[in-house]
């Protein structure tokens, strides 16, 4: 018998087309009575698929499915799923690491030089008419030479203070604990690492350990002449605080790839010239995108013929 999966979150056709002659999926994400659904199909159900920001696992739906042995998580951020609850319940989970970690470190360079420079603002500046009437635009922030502080200094991290390097950006970084192999200053406290960095890159993963870990204090901290980058969860920032902090130039300005409560941005982040918005796009590369179908199909697919999954979290 093919083995059954519940889909909890939209998922790229893709990985839907590979799994549907081996398996049955059940589309629990659209379905009107989710109640309904589990109680006609939880006790087969043997597997999940999730999405990282737009579905997850929670103990609840754990106990109404009691067969599941697997939860194939697409993306490398897994927050949206109870890993402690599925350990209790002997459920591997699974994620999609290593394959994006070069598009998204990309991205944070491309939003520190977007934000720094004004290259958004440039942009509108131009298309609005402005240069021949109004003259130049303001001057920009220099990139090269400059403190960049990474909080999270994971495989994304990593790579990004790579990029960084080639910039002669001096690094540093806070995280649960000193990296031995890492070459850059270590803070043990996320504000003293804002107090010296001009760029503050947050790369770490979402949840309740850094839920609104850049608060008012760190915002102050990074300072007038400090930006903010997010290509972490957007749970990560206090949003209040951080428009707070724009409006009141208590920095200089912010380059956002992550929210709340996406796809909703603050109407306030939208009328910022000093504010760059990407809708999460940080692996949103087609290579990459593929890689990652490829990789969630794989690990489903290696565990139900009895193998050990490629990816385990």
């Amino acid at each position: 018998m093919k083995p059954e999966l519940l889909l909890v979150s939209p998922l790229p056709p893709r990985v839907t087309e590979a799994l549907k002659d081996n398996f049955v999926l059940h589309d629990y994400y659209r379905a009107k009575d989710k109640p309904g659904m589990l109680k006609e199909v939880g006790g087969k159900v043997r597997g999940y698929i999730s999405f990282a920001s737009a579905g997850g696992a929670d103990a609840a739906l754990m106990d109404a499915t009691p067969k599941v042995e697997l939860i194939a998580n697409w993306g490398v951020g897994y927050d949206r799923v109870d890993a402690a609850a599925a350990k209790q319940r002997d459920i591997v989970v699974t994620n999609t690491p290593d394959v994006l970690t070069d598009c998204c470190a990309d991205l944070a360079m491309a939003l520190i030089l977007a934000v720094a420079r004004r290259v958004a603002e440039g942009d509108r500046y131009v298309r609005a008419g402005n240069w021949p009437k109004l003259g130049n635009l303001a001057l920009a922030t220099r990139v090269n030479g400059s403190r960049l502080g990474i909080v999270g200094l994971g495989r994304i991290g990593k790579a990004a203070a790579k990029r960084a390097e080639a910039f002669d950006m001096t690094i540093a970084y806070y995280g649960r604990r000193k990296q031995k192999d890492a070459p850059y200053d270590y803070y043990d406290d996320a504000v003293k690492l804002a107090k010296n960095s001009d760029f503050l890159l947050l790369t770490c993963p979402g949840g309740p350990e850094t839920h609104h870990l850049v608060n008012s204090e760190v915002l102050n901290a990074i300072g007038p002449e400090g930006f903010l980058i997010n290509i972490a969860r957007g749970s990560v920032v206090d949003e209040e605080a951080l428009v707070a902090a724009l409006k009141e130039k208590r920095i200089a300005g912010a380059a956002l790839d992550v929210f709340a409560k996406e796809p909703q941005v603050p109407a306030a982040l939208m009328t910022m010239d000093n504010v760059v918005l990407q809708p999460h796009q940080s692996s949103a590369t087609s290579a990459t995108r593929r890689a990652m179908d490829d990789l969630v199909v794989e690990n489903l697919r290696l565990h139900f013929a009895g193998k050990p999954v490629r990816t385990p979290v």
